[in-house]
């Protein structure tokens, strides 16, 4: 049996992170912007996988 807690990698909203990580989205964003040279604009609704990754490397995963 596997007891790590990994989150799975895939395309979030805003709100679907803020969840994760347990914060408003208001707080999610500025805790991403020192990072968004790295991160980069998401392209619709979603960040794509590319971007999540960097966003659990920087803060942390939730």
């Amino acid at each position: 049996m596997n007891t790590t807690t990994e989150t799975i990698v895939r395309a979030y909203t805003v709100k679907e992170l803020a969840g994760l990580y347990g914060i408003s989205e208001k707080t999610f964003k500025g805790r991403l912007q020192p990072h968004a040279d790295v991160i980069d604009k998401k392209k619709g609704w979603y960040f794509n996988t590319l971007q999540v990754r960097i966003i659990f490397s920087k803060p942390g995963e939730p």
